[in-house]
C-alpha cells in the first residue's frame, strides 16, 4: 500500500543533511531504528494550559527596558524555554529541558583571549554588573524557518568588550562554549565538531544591538536557554547565539564556526536573516511564528524580513558585501 503525503514537508521539520547522516550513524551504533529516529527529531511546542508557566531561577534587576519588536505577541515563557536547539544535550526540541537537570552553571568565568591589552580568566559577576542590566525584546528567528519573540535581559556585548582594549589587530570576536560531558550527554555523540564556536566580525560584536544574555522573562536564563551567558545577536539566524560561553577571543582572522565547518553550503559564517537567499533544501521566504495565545501549537505563517526585521539599524554593516555569496 502506498501513502502520498498531499503537503510538502514544512521548513522546520526537515533536518539538515549533515545531522542526519550523522544521527544515522550514531542510532546505529545504539541499536535503534526508524521510530527512533523519528522520534528524535523533536516535539512540538507545549500546548496551552489554564495557567502560564512561571519563569524558573531568580528574578533579575532591570535598569531599562526597550521594545524592538514593536509591540509584537511574546513567544509563551514554557514555549521559548522547552522548544530548543541545543545539541550538546540532545538534538530533539525539548532534549535540553529534560537533559539539563545535571548541568552546573554556577559558580561561572570566561577566558578573554587574544589581541586585547586586558587578558585572563574573569568571574562572571565581573563581566555582567547587575546593576546594568537591560530588558530587550527581541525577535529570534531560526535558520529552520520558525521564530519567537523573547525578553531578553543582559548588557551589550560592546559594553563588555571595550573595557578589555581591544587592539587593530582584533577584527573578529570567536565565542567557545562550554564542554562537560558529564554534565551534556550530546558531548558523547560526533553529531558536530565539540566544543560549539562560533564568531563575529568586531564591528558586528560591537554594534549596539548585540547583546549578552544571562536571563529571558526577567530571570536568570534557564540551561536549556543557554545559562549562564549566552550571545543574541537578532538580525542573524538563530544558530549564531551561542551558549554557555567559557572564553571569548580577539582574534586577526575569520575564526572557524561549528555550522559553518558541518555544512559550510548550508550555514554560512554571516548568517543574516535574508529572505531572498534560500536554504539549498528549503525557502526563507516565510517563518512559523510561535508567539501569541492560542498559537503556541502550529504558529501562525508570516513573511521573514530582511535583517529580522533590523535592516534600519544594521545594513550599513554590509554595504558594499554580496549577500548571496556572504551569506
Amino acid at each position: 500500500m502506498h501513502f502520498l503525503r498531499r503537503h510538502p514537508v514544512p521548513a522546520d521539520e526537515i533536518t539538515p543533511e549533515s545531522v542526519y547522516r550523522r544521527r544515522r550513524e550514531l542510532l546505529k551504533l545504539l541499536g535503534l531504528g526508524a521510530a527512533g529516529l523519528a522520534a528524535g527529531c523533536g516535539a512540538a511546542p507545549a500546548p496551552e494550559t489554564a495557567a502560564e508557566e512561571a519563569p524558573a531561577g531568580r528574578p533579575l534587576p532591570i535598569a531599562r527596558r526597550t521594545d524592538y519588536a514593536r509591540g509584537e505577541a511574546e513567544t509563551r515563557y514554557r514555549d521559548a524555554s522547552h522548544y530548543n536547539n541545543y545539541y550538546e544535550f540532545g538534538t530533539g526540541k525539548g532534549d535540553a529541558a529534560a537533559n539539563g537537570a545535571r548541568f552546573r552553571p554556577r559558580p561561572w568565568s570566561v577566558d578573554i583571549a587574544g589581541h586585547a591589552e586586558i587578558t585572563g580568566r574573569f568571574a562572571l559577576e565581573d563581566l555582567v554588573k547587575p546593576d546594568a542590566l537591560e530588558e530587550r525584546v527581541y525577535r529570534m528567528r531560526c535558520v529552520e524557518g520558525w521564530s519567537m519573540v523573547i525578553p531578553w535581559v543582559g548588557v551589550p556585548l560592546g559594553e563588555v568588550l571595550r573595557r578589555f582594549r581591544p587592539t587593530s589587530r582584533a577584527k573578529f570576536v570567536a565565542f567557545t562554549s562550554v564542554a562537560r560531558p558529564d554534565e551534556m550527554p550530546g558531548l558523547h555523540y560526533p553529531i558536530l565538531d565539540w566544543p560549539y564556536r562560533e564568531g563575529l566580525r568586531i564591528d558586528e560584536a560591537m554594534h549596539p544591538l548585540t547583546l549578552l544574555a544571562v536571563g529571558m522573562y526577567g530571570h536568570e536564563l534557564p540551561t536549556q536557554n543557554g545559562a549562564p551567558l549566552r550571545l543574541v545577536v537578532p538580525w542573524k539566524y538563530g544558530f549564531k547565539g551561542i551558549k554557555a560561553i567559557v572564553r571569548i577571543e580577539f582574534v586577526e582572522t575569520q575564526p572557524r564556526t561549528t555550522w559553518n565547518v558541518a555544512a559550510p553550503e548550508e550555514y554560512g559564517f554571516y548568517a543574516n536573516v535574508n529572505p531572498e537567499v534560500d536554504h539549498p533544501r528549503w525557502s526563507q521566504r516565510t517563518e512559523r511564528r510561535i508567539a501569541g495565545s492560542g498559537l503556541a501549537l502550529f504558529g501562525n505563517r508570516i513573511a521573514t524580513l530582511p535583517f529580522n526585521g533590523y535592516a534600519e539599524q544594521v545594513a550599513p554593516l554590509y554595504a558594499g558585501m554580496d549577500l548571496r555569496r556572504d551569506f
